[in-house]
């Protein structure tokens, strides 16, 4: 019986100890670093983040459209998979760049 209990106590302070270390670790922020916020302007990275970019061109170049950009020209993929080219903005032209996570970001 005792040996019974020890097990009991053995299984029960490793479960405990896991769910606390758990707890810990946890992001008290209620929006995910990578999900991008309903501002259309607003990214999630303060700089195009380099990654395995499974963007096509086209999506690419919609989705830095959907910012508020237009006449999106020379669309390339560089090293770090970021694609970059050339936009207007506000009457403006401005480099652009779209990282894997969907980040646009005016430069």
């Amino acid at each position: 019986m005792t040996r019974a209990l020890a097990v009991a106590v053995a299984l029960y302070s490793f479960t405990l100890g896991a769910a606390l270390a758990q707890n810990a670790t946890t992001n008290s922020s209620t929006t995910p670093p990578a999900v991008a916020t309903r501002n259309a302007d607003t990214k999630t990275s303060a700089a195009p983040v380099p990654g395995a970019n499974s963007f096509t061109e086209a999506e690419a170049r919609n989705r830095i459209e959907s910012r508020g950009y237009t006449n999106v020209t020379g669309l390339k993929k560089d090293s770090q998979s970021i694609w970059r080219g050339t936009a207007m903005k506000d009457g403006r032209p401005v480099n652009v760049a779209l990282d894997y996570k969907g980040n646009v970001v005016a430069q």
